[in-house]
């Protein structure tokens, strides 16, 4: 928790457009709506900002500050502090989820807000980013939910007479392919009404956390432990064993079953599994900033169901419809 500053709103200009590649089209940079009372964590913050991704950053001192900034322009997506006066993180989460459902929410957590970082994810938000690794996780956690919350208004067009997909995937251990995969999915999601936009978002974060756990951990046998000391020995292993036997012949399978009320996915992978009694529990604040606990937490809070098999290589979500029966 940070002392309070008296400023009661503190903006940067509104969104400009990034210069074209030759012979392109002018790319709106995304929007970042920052809220943080501390007006030197908000200097921090932003300034880790400029630093890291090519985006256009407005700033607001708490909650109340914060909307009615949305109600001027509506931002790509919005990072806020928990504690604030006026209007704190969490409240601040609830109202966007009723007056702004499209745009997604990160938090950013920080030593005794463990509790209100669950709550907010149970309100709406879409992660969280603990303090502490500011630095190294803010612009991979941002990119990632602001490219889940694109929509493709165009596609649902072209979709909107479907009432039902089933679709399977074998896809060899390449993270690169996640993306890919979790856009056509997010799509069809919203062609069949089974989640609005920020429904579809979590559910594309929680597909992400599942696929990324059956790559680097079911088939890389990659362990979360090697990250205490940062990505670089996690990911050095992981490249390693892609061209290594018995690791490089294995494939994640992906099944998906969508209707109009319910969407079912299966995601397994080829390696010998875990001991699924062995997992910590996801809803205990004290695990929300582990490494191993942090996927399971985004996936029990964005799915409806969340089953793994008795050999600990397959995990079931499924995501029952939200949004009411409507025309396309």
């Amino acid at each position: 928790m940070f002392a309070p500053s008296t400023d009661a709103l503190c903006t940067t200009p509104l969104p400009t457009t990034t210069p074209p590649p030759q012979g392109g089209a002018l790319v709106t940079a995304p929007t970042i709506l920052l809220v943080e009372d501390s007006a030197t964590q908000r200097r921090l913050v932003n300034h880790l900002l400029q630093e890291c991704g090519n985006w256009n950053i407005v700033q607001a001192a708490d909650g109340l500050a914060a909307l009615e900034q949305m109600e001027r322009s509506i931002p790509s997506i919005v990072l806020t502090d928990i504690f604030m006066p006026r209007m704190d993180g969490l409240g601040l989460v609830e109202e966007i989820r009723a007056r702004f459902p499209q745009v997604p929410v990160v938090l950013m957590t920080g030593n005794g807000s463990e509790q209100i970082a669950v709550d907010a994810l149970k309100a709406g938000a879409a992660d969280y980013v603990p303090k502490r690794i500011l630095t190294e996780a803010l612009a991979s956690i941002l990119d990632r939910v602001l490219e889940n919350a694109q929509g493709e208004i165009s596609k649902l067009r072209l979709l909107s007479g479907m009432t039902g997909r089933v679709t399977r995937y074998a896809l060899d251990n390449d993270p690169t392919l996640v993306s890919a995969l979790i856009a056509g999915l997010r799509a069809d999601l919203l062609a069949l009404g089974v989640c609005d936009q920020n429904g579809a978002t979590r559910t594309g974060i929680a597909l992400e956390e599942a696929l990324l756990n059956a790559i680097y951990h079911g088939n890389l046998e990659v362990s979360s432990e090697l990250r205490r000391d940062g990505d670089e020995p996690f990911h050095r292993l992981a490249q390693e064993r892609r061209e290594q036997e018995p690791y490089r012949k294995r494939r994640v399978h992906v099944s998906a079953r969508m209707t109009r009320q319910k969407a079912t996915f299966v995601i397994a992978d080829q390696g010998p599994g875990f001991d699924v009694s062995q997992l910590p529990d996801p809803t205990d604040p004290a695990n929300l900033d582990k490494p191993s606990g942090r996927g399971l937490l985004l996936m029990r809070m964005f799915m409806d169901e969340v089953r793994y098999n008795w050999a600990g290589n397959q995990i079931t979500l499924v995501k029952r419809r939200t949004a009411p029966e409507q025309a396309l």
